[in-house]
Formats: structure tokens, C-alpha cells, sequence
């Protein structure tokens, strides 16, 4: 599939409006197996753009099948990028603010919009829709949106074990894992928290309190700095 060619090749004031004639635009292609996208932003400066945004999603047939909106949509542009009001620009992968992924572990795939700069350390926070397989479209989830915009940076995901993994820390010396469960037609269900604290020179203190059959266990260890180091 080729969006860009496909905007090319149709009348811009057919498809967007005149008020697009004085947006940036930008294309997202391979991020995705299913999708492309187009973003719509007003403000852009030097290096990046960051302002309330459009986000509308094609599939392979070039077909539109939803749009979405940011309060406070976030990219960064590529050295040397030349922006120009009214033409598609395409966007590197590591430059999107967009991130698809299955993250409820249903089969389907997810999408994550970059949201401004709200997680722990003003870190990047992102508004997170599960595809709705009743519904044939990106449903927002509440939970999942709520641990991608209050940890640090986006969650990460293990298929295997049906977790999500957040991240963040408090200062310089602790750092904090939060392990929830996926459960399906339930929601969430926080079953690890480990905390590794470091504020004492030369060791790296470790709590680890985790939920089994419903019931919280905590281990502590301390660890001399440089075999803990070793050992990660």
C-alpha cells in the first residue's frame, strides 16, 4: 500500500478540507501489518511538533477506518527535515508517535497515540485503544491508557506470560517494575512490584513483593553493587 501516492492522486480539498491547507501532514507506513496513517498537527518548530493533532488510520485497501484525536500530539523531526504546510511528510518509525502492538493479548492489533509529556519524569504518555472485535473498531481502554501515561515511557509487553510491564523510578537510586496480569473479560491485575534501591554506595538493595493465589509475598536481598550489576 502506498498512502502517499493514494493522497496524491485524489483532490486534497475533496478529501481533507480547506482547513488541512494549513496543517503539516505526515505519513506513517511500517509500523504496522494492517495500517497506515496520516497525522495532522498545526504547530511545528525546529525540531519537533507538539500541538492537538488527527491521527486517521487506513487499511490496506486505502480505506479510512477511523480517525482519532490528541490533546497534545508529540513527533520529532528528522535532522535536516524540511517541513512544508499542505504536503504529506513521512515519518521514520523512531520518529511516530504512534505504536501498534497487541497489548491485551487477544490477537488483534492495538494502537498507542502519543498524548504530550505526562508519564513519570515528564516522560512520554500515550492514549491507548484495544481493537473491539464486536464493535469492528479502536475502543480507548481506561487501564491501559492510566499505565501509559503515569509510568516512565510505554509499557512493555510479555505474549508469553499475558503481563504488562511498567517502569519508573524516584530520584537517582530507586527504580520500580510493575508487573500486571492480563485477564480476559476481567481487566488488570497487579501481581509483581520490585524495587531496586541503590542510595547506599556500594549496594543495591532489592525488594521483591509478589501476588500468588491471591496472596502477597515480599523477598529482600542486598546485593553488592558491582556483582548486582553483573548478575542484571
Amino acid at each position: 500500500m502506498n498512502i502517499l501516492n493514494y493522497y496524491r492522486s485524489l483532490s486534497a480539498f475533496i478529501l481533507l478540507g480547506p482547513l488541512c491547507f494549513g496543517q503539516y501532514q505526515f505519513g506513517v507506513k511500517d509500523a504496522s501489518k494492517n495500517y497506515d496513517a496520516i497525522i495532522h498537527i498545526d504547530n511545528c518548530f525546529t525540531d519537533q511538533c507538539m500541538d492537538k493533532g488527527t491521527v486517521e488510520l487506513f487499511n490496506n485497501n486505502n480505506t479510512k477506518v477511523q480517525t482519532f484525536t490528541s490533546d497534545n500530539l508529540v513527533l520529532h523531526l528528522g535532522e535536516g527535515q524540511r517541513l512544508e504546510r499542505g504536503k504529506v511528510i513521512p515519518l521514520a518509525k523512531d520518529q511516530s508517535p504512534l505504536i501498534f502492538g497487541d497489548f491485551n493479548f487477544d490477537g488483534t492489533e492495538d494502537l498507542a497515540i502519543r498524548n504530550g509529556n505526562m508519564g513519570n519524569y515528564s516522560s512520554a504518555s500515550y492514549d491507548v485503544y484495544v481493537f473491539n472485535s464486536t464493535r469492528m473498531a479502536f475502543v480507548k481502554s481506561k487501564e491501559l491508557t492510566d499505565l501509559g501515561s503515569n509510568y516512565f515511557d510505554f509499557f512493555e509487553t510479555d505474549p508469553v506470560r499475558k503481563r504488562i510491564i511498567t517502569f519508573g523510578k524516584d530520584g537517582c537510586c530507586r527504580f520500580f517494575t510493575t508487573e500486571f496480569e492480563v485477564i480476559p473479560q476481567k481487566g488488570l491485575d497487579r501481581v509483581l512490584e520490585k524495587e531496586e534501591d541503590s542510595s547506599e554506595e556500594g549496594y543495591v538493595k532489592v525488594i521483591i513483593k509478589e501476588k500468588k493465589n491471591n496472596k502477597w509475598t515480599t523477598r529482600t536481598k542486598v546485593y553488592p553493587s558491582d556483582q548486582y550489576n553483573r548478575e542484571k
